[in-house]
């Protein structure tokens, strides 16, 4: 792997990770709720998915997914099934200081698992990492090496993204500091969120 090829790759893979996926979402709503460590501590969930995923990637494991439609569908319908749970759960938010109440309540270990469910029940995003991630791999390499070379650019970057994501929600938290605001704000992000688990439901394999 040259310099070359990581000039093309690090752009590329940085829009990626900046694309408004139900990660990203997730990643506003909760610094809108919650601040902003708080959201980027949560997002260790998803880096923790990723990584399983660029693994799976690396060892060619994703071909089961290529192969097994039930399975494919099975997974997507799940991960469809959470986001939708998440959208009634942010629409029925009670827009009072209670949000704020809940920062001492909630652990850094349950938006953590809510942001890892969201990623890990995505199979588009598996799919993605063994499409996206093999066209910048030298065959005639250390192909293992490669991929966790990839995966750690990939991982830091996604870093960022939570980071940059995290700063909307807590720039959004300020714009609707009313209690009504709040409510149109928990409302537009449910309508994304149910709207992504839409595109998930009828996505059809790569």
């Amino acid at each position: 792997m040259n310099l070359a090829t990581l000039l093309v790759f690090v752009p590329a893979c940085f829009a990626l990770n900046m694309a408004p996926g139900p990660n990203n979402l997730l990643s506003i709503s909760n610094a809108s709720r919650y601040g902003l460590v708080m959201a980027c501590l949560g997002g260790l969930g998803r880096l923790l998915a990723f990584a399983i995923m660029i693994a799976l990637a690396a060892v060619g494991l994703t071909a089961v997914l290529h192969t097994s439609e039930w399975l494919f569908h099975g997974i997507k319908i799940v991960g469809a099934a959470y986001l939708f749970y998440i959208a009634v759960q942010l629409w029925r938010a009670k827009p009072t200081m209670e949000d704020e109440a809940k920062v001492a309540m909630i652990g850094m270990g349950s938006l953590a698992r809510q942001e890892f469910l969201v990623a890990i029940g995505n199979p588009k995003a598996i799919l993605l990492f063994t499409a996206f991630l093999p066209q910048f791999v030298d065959q005639g390499g250390d192909v293992i090496r490669q991929f966790a070379v990839l995966g750690g650019l990939f991982l830091a970057l996604e870093c960022i993204a939570i980071a940059l994501y995290g700063c909307m929600g807590v720039h959004a938290r300020k714009l609707f500091a009313r209690p009504s605001g709040k409510r149109l704000f928990n409302r537009i992000c449910a309508t994304l969120l149910a709207g992504a688990a839409s595109v998930l439901l009828v996505a059809r394999r790569a």
